[in-house]
């Protein structure tokens, strides 16, 4: 045991002396309350310290004990429909023991219940030869998720013992491999180290959220990662609760890391009580959340980022898919910020410390769509969407940047798109997305076939209105001939009917990508006809007049199979009303 002495307080950041033997990132309880912190600096015999908890109080010359091991998450099943803080400490559990809505220093309780059984069902049989991630037993963990007791990393043999179904506690031994290797149903992992893999694959199916402007112009693949920076009030938060509702993933992890007490409040507050629009029982029986708030400890924020994607990376070994959500990774940022100036580290960039684009590309690439440890083939996925938070809405601050550099989605919100009330406020001059071409083939396989054209004509569509609202404001609209005109028109239509989206709506708020489809085919189909019917003398005043104009303005809001089938008769329709239509 290494039991040293502090020698120095400042904020968060503590140092130890008399710590020879210990390493980089042991965790370590910290004076006589047992705060927890980690290492993260060593000079000789001195520790620098990053506390988990607030600091005040504590006394020079007080003991600091080192665990000699890593920040280490129990996993297990009891995980989903839990409520963590960023050292996997259950809120919920600490409430109901304290009698209290505040965490006192220094508390320790297990992340999981270790009193509840389970029921475990048997995968192997004696004298099975097994290697590390197969799976041993399975236990049903929620009414939607199979729980897989696997075989831990680096570990492998004949199973020589395993119990028969029954129900057993998280701390009763299942298996027995070789004599030697007892398995109970959790095991522990360093939360800054990824869990392995046998090997990647590449991203080819899309990450479905049912927001019409991310599954049509902006996709992202399964495995991906995607950052939603913006400004304060631009929708990040509703946006990735959102995803988290609607995603087609089968897993939740949603991180409020430095958030703002009452934002996560609702989080923690509606979570419990939304549908999951897939299973029809509760969201929460497949999302894992974990709460760190803006007043808490600022190196705590770094541990919840980590904590998140390590919960994340479990799930997937089990073969399943999973959206992590980190709202918000600036305030991680500013975290590291400010525990690199404690620690008088040279600047880089607005006083972020010169690591900050490692730290963030080591965060980013444990997202992936993966073929997981095992003899089965089990393949699963992390697909990671970060919000950031740039002070004042501006993109070129150093956090923004750094992330955007190793994403491959910008979903950039516009601040004056959502004072305008139109939402999501995605901007689609400002975004992109590099997963165009990896998921292009499913959608054509999937939607239609010529899904990408379709896609194309309506971006093109958006972008010449952007060009010709600039000489609107100088000219006034009544200088554009007609032909430019019906594109201003259309172009509001794009943006009425199809990119504004209600997510209270009990039909809008999920719009599925073959309903998206028929949607642009219509406004395209609409556009097309009423040039033609201009270039035969048709005024555009005529085109506006006809009752389906209003009709595709409530396409959205029908019922999807309803929809899809009325759209399909629509894009003939549209084409014979408007060539129906007499020159005045």
């Amino acid at each position: 045991m290494i039991v040293g002495t502090l020698s120095k307080i400042t904020g968060p950041v503590v140092i130890a002396q008399g710590m020879t033997g210990v390493k980089m990132y042991d965790v370590v309880r910290v004076g006589e309350a047992g705060l927890m912190g980690e290492v993260i600096r060593l000079e000789g015999d001195l520790a620098t310290v990053q506390v988990y908890e607030d600091t005040s109080g504590l006394r020079v010359g007080e003991p600091v004990e080192s665990t000699e091991g890593p920040l280490m998450l129990e996993l297990g099943p009891g995980l989903l429909s839990s409520i963590y803080d960023g050292i996997q400490r259950p809120l919920p559990v600490i409430a109901a023991q304290t009698g209290s809505d505040f965490i006192a220093r220094g508390t320790v309780v297990s992340p999981l219940d270790r009193e509840r059984p389970w029921d475990f069902t048997p995968a192997v049989e004696v004298g099975q030869e097994v290697v590390a991630g197969d799976v041993l037993g399975t236990t049903p963990e929620s009414p939607t998720v199979t729980h897989k007791v696997m075989v831990p990393p680096g570990l492998r043999g004949r199973v020589t013992k395993v119990v028969p179904e029954g129900q057993y506690t998280i701390d009763q031994v299942v298996a027995v491999l070789d004599d030697r290797y007892e398995i109970t149903m959790t095991q522990k992992w360093p939360v800054r180290t990824g869990r392995p893999y046998q090997r990647k694959l590449d991203p080819t199916t899309p990450f479905l959220t049912g927001m019409r402007i991310l599954d049509t112009f902006f996709p992202i693949a399964l495995g991906g990662n995607a950052i939603i920076p913006g400004g304060f009030g631009t929708g990040k938060t509703v946006t990735q609760q959102s995803l988290a509702k609607w995603a087609d993933v089968d897993i939740i992890v949603y991180v409020g890391c430095g958030e703002r007490g009452n934002e996560m409040t609702e989080v923690l507050k509606e979570f419990p009580e939304l549908e999951d629009p897939r299973t029809g029982s509760k969201l929460m029986d497949r999302t894992i959340l974990v709460a760190n708030t803006s007043n808490m400890p600022v190196a705590a924020r770094e541990a919840s980022i980590y904590t998140g994607v390590t919960l994340a990376e479990y799930y997937r070994d089990m073969g399943y898919n999973v959206a992590m959500m980190a709202d918000s990774t600036s305030r991680w940022g500013e975290a590291l910020r400010e525990v690199s100036g404690r620690l008088e580290e040279m600047p880089g960039e607005e006083g972020y410390p010169a690591y900050l684009a490692t730290r963030l590309a080591a965060f980013y690439e444990r997202s992936g769509r993966v073929m997981a440890l095992g003899s089965d083939e089990r393949v699963g996925s992390v697909t990671m969407v970060g919000a950031v938070s740039p002070p004042g809405g501006d993109m070129s601050e150093p956090m923004t940047q750094n992330s955007l550099r190793v994403t491959g989605a910008f979903w950039a919100l516009d601040t004056s798109l959502a004072h305008r009330r139109h939402f999501p406020a995605i901007s689609w001059t400002k975004s992109y997305t590099l997963f165009l071409g990896q998921v292009r083939p499913w959608f054509e396989e999937n939607v239609a076939d010529d899904w990408a054209e379709v896609r194309e004509r309506a971006m093109f569509l958006l972008q010449k209105e952007t060009e010709l609202q600039e000489i609107v404001q100088l000219v006034g609209p009544d200088a554009l001939p007609e032909t430019e005109k019906i594109i201003l028109e259309v172009a509001r239509m794009l943006r009425e009917d199809f990119l504004q989206q209600f997510a209270f709506d009990a039909v809008d708020a999920y719009c599925p990508p073959k309903k998206a489809y028929w949607l642009l085919k219509v406004i395209l189909a609409f556009y097309d006809a009423a040039t033609q019917a201009m270039s035969r003398g048709v005024s555009l005043r005529q085109v506006l007049q006809l009752p389906i104009r209003d009709e595709i303005a409530g396409l959205k809001t029908t019922p999807h199979d309803e929809a899809i089938a009325r759209m399909q008769e629509m894009v003939t329709q549209v084409a014979d009303d408007i060539a129906g239509i007499e020159v005045l």
